[in-house]
């Protein structure tokens, strides 16, 4: 199975969608797409150039952030990921939603297109660049090491080792916008995502999100812990940009 897009999902209540994709729109320097789905519940964010690589959808649950995976058999790859500890949600006549082994939740959909160039950097009023290219799947101690394996196999991308234990990173081969890193929590609890954006100036980029509505939770030694106007948690890092 080849993986041939991944797509960023922000899930929001659809009593604050319409602030979230504002919010998200601006922080992505990108614009809404005309909305489709039976309640016209689903949007992507387009840049002017390149490919989108993030999607929105109104809910009526809280906030949460779930992925996409273009493949070329959906009902291939879904049996697949059911043999490495899956479980299936939803099967709709054109895509899946599966589960992963200890609550994640994800869609396989059918690719459509070949990859085309990444969008561009998103640049703040002052000059800092940021964007987001990065899923961080937030796992239990307990599960850890099993979710780590079933998102390995899953994907068959490179693991890649960090300089602090908790975390470690799934890099595509191909040129995807959008890596995996996989935290282990110090609690347990379902496995959930968040969004991370690698910036070159952190501080400047979450007071630009300040004004945009966020709101700052917690600072780290290298990232900033930021909410959306939903409330849903995004980090903010001082990875380069690429």
């Amino acid at each position: 199975m080849t993986i041939r897009w991944i797509w960023a999902f922000l899930d929001r209540p659809a009593a604050q969608f319409d602030e979230c994709a504002r919010f998200w729109t601006a922080v992505t320097d990108t614009r809404l797409s005309p909305a489709r789905g039976e309640n016209s519940e689903f949007v992507t964010l387009l840049p002017d150039s390149g490919s989108p690589t993030v999607k929105m959808q109104a809910v009526a649950s809280g906030p949460r952030v779930h992925m996409d995976l273009d493949v070329d058999d959906v009902r291939a790859a879904a049996g697949r990921a059911v043999t490495l500890g899956a479980s299936v949600v939803l099967e709709h006549p054109v895509y899946t939603v599966l589960r992963s082994p200890h609550g994640m939740i994800f869609c396989f959909t059918p690719a459509q297109r070949e990859p085309g160039e990444r969008s561009p950097a998103t640049a703040g009023p002052g000059g800092e660049i940021s964007r987001l290219d990065q899923i961080c799947l937030d796992i239990g101690p307990s599960d850890h090491a099993d979710e780590v394996r079933f998102w390995t196999e899953l994907t068959g991308w490179t693991m890649h080792s960090s300089t602090l234990p908790e975390y470690s990173r799934l890099r595509p081969d191909s040129a995807l916008p959008i890596g995996l890193l996989l935290q282990r929590l110090g609690t347990d609890r379902p496995t959930s995502a968040h969004v991370d954006l690698a910036c070159t100036d952190i501080e400047a980029t979450a007071a630009w999100h300040q004004r945009l509505g966020a709101t700052r939770v917690e600072h780290g030694k290298s990232w900033i812990v930021m909410a959306d106007p939903a409330g849903q948690p995004y980090c903010l890092t001082g990875r380069e940009p690429s």
